[in-house]
């Protein structure tokens, strides 16, 4: 059993980075390239309870297993009546009871859907007696567990499981804010720009009791728990934080680096401008908080929360900070990935030292948006150039620089409440396949939301209701309840695991040179498909190239007709003595046609290939 750690400078912690400092071999080694990786991104409190009837547990077993799997005829059986309905949507904005030690008994499912590195959400200390706090980002103790999810020890036993499988783990840490742990005098306040008085930590009852310092300067009352005010220790100073109200303009400098993010109160970290950068002693706490985890739970890399809102200099420093203490104990290649809204993604990375951003932007509304017919093929593929040199604003991606995702938790390109998952339409349904075929064979690393490959459909309108709980919980997918959504029989999961392994096999899916290829229906006029009219019914068609071995790539954005075309490929690597084998098609019975395409002079050079409705093909 793990003992209670109140500060960064009790021995416990002390122990724990000591131990690492002076051991060899002691942690699992960096992956060689993130590129090769293929991510999952889960809730931990909606993922999991390892309760589930009809699934594979690794460890064999010890769970009660009384959550059965859902079928056509549960969808909606949540929402019988208007006050059941009223009680589903209640239930999405608490917490479901999903668990680090569910998270563990899904290592098997996660594998064999071509999963090699798990994103966890948040799993720290949340502010007590809120049990709104389910998504994670609402610290009260950085360095504890948040008891609904489970304990260090848990933590601990999940990353070990995973790296048995081959499955690399990454926290999602937060260093902007913490959470709703003092009140202002007189309120919640509005930022504008004056620091506002503040009226006291709060006790365990979430009152603003406690004098707003350290509470080893204070007579400790009963109730002056580690549910009081904000651990550790060394953060308890008001020079913490900002005091300066939350933000209503989230794109003005600098209100949206230093205010307040909704009650979430604004963590000082220094100045956002990197240079001469000197960290506050809250930036340095917070370092040492996050290298303690990195040794205590071997972990393998961070996601960074709400990067534009700590500034340049504070993320550079925790990056460098990270890098070098993952590589003091043998992690080459630790990851950190930042979170990084607005339009300087691509700048913040550069400067700061982060691996890549996440492309939660214009990036994932194009990818979103392209196998549904609803943008040209070029918008998409437009934002990959591939050197540095081409860079136009963001938009210069390398392979590595990129996190890609179809579906997440909060949507902020869609904003407001009209927020659902890809599969919420009628194109969504059926196009899901081709669509998560995109996101993996693709430049960028890919990584698959939990429940996208269940056909979640995330209906409703605002954050909760995609944010569904996978286990059976009181607010399930498909407005259910009590059913639980692992289900590894259906065409989507096989389909994506099948893809997943040929990502793996292939380099050139995971590391190649990326073209949007020229279609033709007849072999002599060549172009780019685009929209006529409303929505684009074609074949999508790129190559991935490495060392010399080229794989072609093609959607059928068209869900009722399979669609035959000549598809552009490259000159210098084939002749018309050749034909191209086909990898993978989502027809299941191949015609000897589909199974081989052969080459012909037309565009320089091309192969006719045929994509069933709604599907995918791969050849080489």
């Amino acid at each position: 059993m793990v003992s209670s750690t109140f500060s960064v400078r009790d021995q416990a912690v002390q122990d724990v980075l000591l131990e690492a400092s002076t051991s060899t071999n002691l942690f699992h080694p960096s992956p060689v390239a993130w590129e090769d990786q293929q991510l999952y991104f889960l809730l931990p409190d909606r993922f999991s309870n390892s309760r589930e009837q009809d699934t594979v547990i690794v460890d064999g077993g010890g769970h009660e297993r009384d959550v059965p799997p859902f079928k056509p005829s549960d969808n909606g059986n949540a929402v019988n009546t208007p006050n059941d309905a009223k009680a589903w949507e209640q239930d999405g904005i608490v917490f479901q009871g999903g668990t680090l030690q569910g998270i563990k008994s899904k290592i098997g499912y996660l594998k064999r859907l071509g999963i090699t590195a798990i994103w966890v959400g948040p799993i720290f200390k949340q502010v007590p007696r809120d049990d709104h706090l389910y998504h994670g980002y609402a610290v009260q103790d950085f360095l504890d567990i948040e008891p609904h999810f489970g304990t260090k020890d848990d933590l601990r036993e999940l990353v070990t499981s995973a790296h048995d499988e081959g499955i690399y783990v990454i926290l999602d840490i937060i260093l902007n804010h913490s959470g709703d742990v003092f009140a202002y005098k007189g309120g919640e306040k509005r930022w504008t720009g004056e620091t506002y008085e503040v009226e006291g930590f709060r006790d365990a009852l979430g009152k603003p009791t406690l004098p707003f310092k350290h509470m080893g300067q204070i007579s400790t009352p009963a109730d002056a728990s580690r549910d009081s005010a904000i651990w550790p220790a060394e953060l308890q100073t008001p020079e913490t934080f900002t005091c300066e109200g939350a933000i209503s303009n989230w794109d003005y400098w600098p209100e949206y680096i230093r205010g307040d993010f909704l009650t979430l109160k604004d963590i000082d970290l220094g100045s956002d401008n990197p240079d001469n950068f000197r960290p506050t002693s809250a930036l340095l706490t917070l370092t040492e908080v996050y290298k303690y985890w990195v040794a205590f739970a071997d972990l393998d890399g961070y996601r960074i929360d709400t990067v534009k809102h700590m500034g340049d200099g504070p993320t550079r420093y925790i990056c460098t900070a990270l890098h070098e203490f993952a590589t003091s104990i043998g992690k080459e290649n630790f990851f950190l990935v930042g979170e990084v809204t607005g339009g300087r993604a691509f700048d913040t990375v550069e400067i700061t030292g982060l691996d890549a951003a996440l492309a939660i932007g214009n990036i994932q509304e194009k990818l979103w948006k392209l196998p549904k017919g609803f943008i040209n093929p070029a918008e998409y593929f437009d934002l990959f150039r591939n050197a540095t040199f081409l860079k136009k604003g963001t938009n210069a991606w390398t392979r590595n620089k990129l996190v890609t995702m179809i579906d997440d938790h909060d949507q902020v390109w869609r904003g407001g409440m009209d927020k659902a998952r890809f599969c919420s339409d009628f194109e969504g349904s059926k196009l899901i396949l081709p669509a998560l075929a995109l996101n993996l064979t693709t430049l960028g690393i890919p990584c698959i939301y939990y429940g996208t490959e269940q056909y979640f459909d995330g209906k409703g309108g605002s954050d909760r209701y995609i944010r569904e709980a996978m286990f059976g919980g009181s607010f399930g997918a498909f407005r259910s309840k009590g059913r639980h959504f692992f289900n590894e029989s259906t065409h989507l999961f096989r389909e994506v695991g099948k893809i997943s392994a040929l990502r793996q096999e292939y380099p050139a899916l995971r590391r190649g040179r990326q073209y949007l290829r020229e279609i033709s229906k007849d072999g002599n006029t060549f172009g780019v498909p685009h929209i006529l009219g409303g929505r684009m019914t074609s074949i999508v068609a790129w190559s991935r190239i490495f060392a010399g071995h080229e794989i072609v790539c093609a959607i059928n954005t068209d869900h009722e007709h399979s669609i035959e075309a000549y598809v552009t490929i490259d000159s210098e690597l084939h002749n018309t003595t050749e034909s191209l084998k086909c990898l993978y098609t989502t027809s299941s019975v191949a015609s000897e046609r589909e199974n081989e395409a052969i080459v012909i002079n037309a565009n320089g050079r091309a192969a006719r290939l045929s994509v069933p409705a709604c599907g995918f093909v791969m050849y080489s």
